[in-house]
């Protein structure tokens, strides 16, 4: 029987123009079939591409080859077809946190009473009860990308794109926020596509990793994290954690070496 494709990237390939010149090319021939509900980080260097993937999912940016497929529907170049939250967390310094969290169904036409209506008993039950009224000045840095999270998954999208949303917080910070987010996304059952350059971030937090090579980006291996969810912080002190952590960390340090079939999983069959 098929496995179900939620998002699918299919040769996508990205060439920024320059002028007078032959361009840059980002991305090379990149190709992605992510099941419903599952957890996908993208991990690589700087430079490779993660965050062209991730305009071109939204369709902020329409490649220069390839399709984009959203239960098999071809949305290349389509946007609001994705929740999208970037690392800065973007709140409007003007508007309280409970309108900050419901800007992106007011933008889609909800109104306003409606929307705090339906955003109110999230802010109580994910950690942001009794900040409703306050503005983003009042709050932590984990506050913030609390409410910045809860405004991307207020859209009504099955699909949430997360671009290093806690690569500005302090470790103890970003250990609170992973687990918080976890059991977010349990509740809220979306297809999460995770970009980081952490490699313990993203064996602790995915079903599936991404490892990506230098520039121009191509998917050097495809590995399935076979660890027990719900997922308690203890397990990063297991010995399944940490040899996945070690051919993370070999398969970056390898540079653009093709992988070893070890090295690679089948993400389908994974799913």
């Amino acid at each position: 029987m098929a496995v179900q494709t939620k998002l699918e990237l299919q040769g996508v390939t990205h060439r920024f123009a320059e002028a007078g010149g032959q361009g840059v090319l980002a991305l090379d021939d990149i190709s992605l079939n992510i099941a419903p509900g599952r957890f996908l980080c993208l991990l690589g260097p700087s430079g490779c591409g993660k965050s062209t993937i991730f305009n071109i999912a939204a369709g902020l940016l329409r490649p220069t080859a390839g399709t984009v497929r959203i239960d098999g529907e071809d949305v290349t170049g389509s946007i609001g077809m994705v929740g999208y939250m970037l690392q800065k967390d973007l709140l409007l310094p003007w508007r309280t946190v409970l309108d900050n969290v419901i800007l992106g169904i007011e933008l889609k036409g909800v109104p306003r009473r409606d929307a705090r209506e339906r955003a109110l008993p999230l802010l109580r039950r994910y950690g942001l009860g009794g900040f409703e009224h306050r503005h983003p000045q009042a709050l932590s840095g984990g506050m913030r990308q609390r409410a910045a999270l809860l405004r991307t998954l207020l859209c009504d999208t099955e699909i949430v794109l997360l671009d290093e949303p806690f690569g500005a917080l302090d470790a103890q910070t970003r250990a609170r926020m992973q687990e918080w987010l976890l059991a977010l996304w349990s509740d809220f059952h979306k297809t999460v596509i995770f970009v980081t350059h952490d490699v313990e971030e993203a064996v602790y937090l995915s079903d599936e990793i991404v490892v990506m090579t230098p520039r121009p980006g191509r998917v050097k291996a495809h590995l399935a994290v076979d660890l027990p969810r719900p997922r308690a912080r203890q397990v990063v002190s297991e010995p399944a954690f940490s040899r996945l952590r070690e051919q993370c960390v070999a398969l970056l340090e390898n540079g653009d070496t093709a992988p070893d079939d070890a090295a690679s999983a089948d993400a389908s069959a994974a799913a």
